[in-house]
C-alpha cells in the first residue's frame, strides 16, 4: 500500500457518496471484508455476503445506495460498491513499476529488427529479423520475439513470453509471464493406418489494441488467415485458444478455458473458469457460460448457459434438481415394484 491516508470523509468525496457514520476515521488500504484489518476500507455488492460484515474489521464498507441492513462500522453508499472500491484501490496501490528504457547487454537484436523510442529490452531477450516493436513497449528478461512480428506502443510483455513469426500484436497489450503466442495450431492429416502427418500451420495470430492475456496462455496460430483476438478482450491465466478462434471485442476468458479450432466468441461473451467449447461452435454476443460447462452447439446472444452439455440455466436448474433426489426416486420406484408384484402374485 502506498504511504498516504485519507480520511473516510475525503474517501467519500472524492466518490460522490453518502457516508455515514465517522468521517474522520483514516483509512490506509482495502480489502475483501473477511481479509480486512484496522484502517482498511471494504466493499458489498451481493446479499449472501451480508452475514460477513457483522465480523469484518474492515474500518468502512462501500455499500449500494439502497443498503438496508445494519452494519457494524460506518458505511459509504455509493451506485456500484465493487466499481468505487477499484477506484479507491487505485489510489492506494504501489505506483506500477516501468521498466526503464534501453537494450541490456546480454539481449540479442537482430539488425534489421526495429525498435521504438524508448523501448525496454530485457536480459537475455531476443529480437528476431524483421521485428517491430512500438514506442515505450518492453520485451522483458526471456522473451522471444519471432520473425516479422508487429507490436505496437505502450505494450508489456512479462518475462518468458513468446510471439512467434509474424504475429501482430496492438496497442497497449500486456502479455503476462509464460505466455505463447501463435504456437502452431494442432492439426494432423490421418491416413487408413491412423498414422498423423503434420499439416503446415500457415496463419498468424493477430491481437487488437488494449487486450490483456494472463499468465501460461496458449493462443495458436491459425491453419491459414489469422485467429483474432479483438480489442479490450481479458484472459486470465492457463487458457488454450485453438487455431482460426475469433474472439470479439470485450469478451471475457477466465482461467482454464478451451475453445477449440474455428470457434466464434461473440462481443462481450463471458466464458467462466474451466469452460470447452467445441470446434466449429459460436457463442452470441453477450452471452454466459458458466463455469465447467461444456458447450456442444451454439449459443444464442444473451443467453446464460451451465452444464455438460450446456444448456440454458433455468433447464439445468431443474435436471440437477432432479438428480439431486434420484435417492427419493429409487426408493418410491423400488416401493412401486414391490407392490406391483404383490398384486401380480394376489397378495
Amino acid at each position: 500500500m502506498a504511504d498516504h491516508v485519507l480520511t473516510l470523509a475525503e474517501v467519500a468525496e472524492r466518490l460522490g457518496g453518502s457516508l455515514e457514520g465517522r468521517g474522520d476515521i483514516a483509512v490506509t488500504g482495502v480489502s475483501g471484508l473477511r481479509e480486512a484489518v484496522a484502517g482498511e476500507l471494504g466493499y458489498l455488492t451481493l446479499p449472501k455476503y451480508v452475514s460477513m460484515l457483522k465480523n469484518t474489521a474492515a474500518v468502512a464498507v462501500l455499500v449500494k445506495s439502497d443498503f438496508d441492513r445494519d452494519a457494524p462500522c460506518p458505511i459509504i453508499r455509493v451506485e456500484d460498491p465493487e466499481r468505487a472500491f477499484t477506484e479507491v484501490a487505485g489510489w492506494f496501490a504501489a505506483p506500477l513499476l516501468v521498466p526503464e528504457p534501453g537494450v541490456h547487454p546480454s539481449a540479442i537484436i537482430a539488425e534489421d529488427a526495429q525498435l521504438g523510442a524508448d523501448v525496454h529490452v530485457g536480459p537475455y531477450a531476443v529480437i528476431e529479423s524483421g521485428a517491430v516493436i512500438g514506442d515505450r513497449t518492453a520485451i522483458m528478461a526471456h522473451g522471444w520475439v519471432g520473425p516479422g512480428v508487429r507490436i505496437g506502443a505502450d505494450c508489456r510483455f512479462y518475462p518468458s513470453t513468446s510471439v512467434r513469426e509474424h504475429c501482430e500484436i496492438g496497442d497497449r497489450v500486456i502479455v503476462h509471464n509464460g505466455s505463447v503466442i501463435g504456437s502452431d495450431g494442432f492439426g494432423y492429416a490421418v491416413d487408413e493406418g491412423g498414422v498423423r502427418t503434420k499439416i503446415p500451420q500457415i496463419g498468424k495470430v493477430i491481437v487488437a489494441d488494449d487486450v490483456e492475456i494472463g499468465a501460461n496462455v496458449a493462443i495458436d496460430r491459425a491453419r491459414f488467415g489469422a485467429t483474432r483476438i479483438g480489442k479490450g478482450v481479458k484472459i486470465d491465466n492457463l487458457v488454450m485458444i485453438a487455431h482460426n478462434v475469433q474472439i470479439k471485442d470485450h469478451a471475457v476468458i477466465v482461467a482454464q478455458v478451451g475453445i477449440s479450432g474455428s470457434c466464434t466468441i461473440g462481443k462481450h461473451a463471458i466464458l467462466a473458469g474451466q469452460a470447452g467449447v467445441a470446434g466449429h461452435l459460436e457463442v452470441g454476443a453477450g452471452a454466459i457460460v458458466g463455469a465447467q460447462s461444456g458447450v456442444t452447439k451454439d449459443v444464442q446472444p444473451g443467453a446464460y448457459v451451465i452444464g455438460f452439455p450446456a444448456m440454458p440455466f433455468d433447464k439445468a436448474s431443474r435436471a440437477q434438481a432432479h438428480t439431486m433426489r434420484l435417492p427419493h426416486y429409487k426408493s418410491k420406484l423400488e416401493e412401486l415394484e414391490a407392490r406391483i408384484h404383490q398384486l401380480e402374485n394376489g397378495s
